[in-house]
């Protein structure tokens, strides 16, 4: 018996084919950046917080929308536990934390309650998110993905116009090929790739020497290879962690600190590529 290939349909592929969207901008936003992971656990949400506080350091005014809508981040990591009010019982007022307007589906259930939402409450989440929140004039809104490469990210890419992502991951090859895929969706959906972070790229020990815990050079190859930018390496820091566990990013509580001052380098960079 002939042995055949199984792949998708010459129809399976052209149904599933990126369809032409009207992608609208951000109310009250210039620029909306979004920061991705095609895998959870290498860091993105601490990097996301960071990153939108060493925008506002550089003297932008920026925003942060969590949209990781089954693992929100922000109410912990920012120490924001109000809930936004509305004067019309319409459009959500942010909430202003650090210098920085913040917005999370974390603001408006239990911390512990889980998001069990199927497809389309997810889709209308991200729309009421992005187009009912009353930002104030903002230079950058800093959006926090959820990791992966599923509905949430197609419904953003898609219906919204998002100037650039930025993709991070760890170094270790299980996280690299998620990262091909991450790239690849992008491409085809037309989204600017800002560049690529190497995050917990290393430990630095006491006595000085690094040790490449998870790897080494993978992300710096992989962006060579899709022919993105490598933006930064990200060190495995404690002082980071603790920052972000207490409610008080690192780059907001310690702003001259040597982590502090990598994220605020990646943010000048990127500001001056926008204004």
């Amino acid at each position: 018996m002939d042995k055949k290939t199984i792949g998708l349909s010459g129809a399976f592929k052209e149904n599933t084919a990126p369809k032409r969207f009207v992608k609208n901008p951000i109310n009250g936003t210039k620029y909306t950046i979004a920061i991705s992971s095609a895998k959870g656990g290498v860091g993105k949400s601490t990097f996301a917080m960071n990153f939108a506080l060493a925008l506002k350091a550089t003297g932008s005014k920026v925003g942060i929308l969590d949209a990781d809508i089954y693992g929100p981040s922000l109410p912990k990591m920012m120490s924001v536990q109000e809930k936004p009010k509305s004067d019309d019982g319409k459009n959500l007022i942010p909430l202003n934390q650090y210098g920085v307007q913040c917005m999370s589906i974390g603001f408006l259930v239990d911390e512990e309650t889980p998001m069990i939402w199927r497809g389309p409450m997810v889709t209308s989440a991200i729309k009421t998110f992005s187009q009912k929140v009353l930002w104030d004039n903002l230079d950058f809104i800093v959006v926090d993905m959820p990791p992966g490469t599923g509905d949430t990210q197609l419904t953003f890419a898609q219906e919204i116009k998002v100037d650039g992502v930025i993709i991070v991951s760890t170094p270790q090859e299980i996280a690299l090929l998620d990262v091909k895929r991450g790239i690849k969706m992008f491409d085809k959906l037309n989204v600017p790739i800002i560049g690529l972070v190497d995050n917990m790229s290393f430990f630095q020990s006491d006595d000085g020497k690094n040790y490449n815990i998870f790897g080494e050079g993978g992300v710096e190859k992989v962006a060579n290879e899709y022919k993105k930018k490598f933006l930064s390496k990200i060190p495995i820091s404690i002082d980071l962690r603790v920052a972000a566990d207490s409610g008080m990013p690192l780059v907001a509580k310690e702003p001259n600190h040597e982590i502090s001052k990598i994220f605020i380098e990646i943010a000048k960079k990127i500001k001056e590529s926008f204004l």
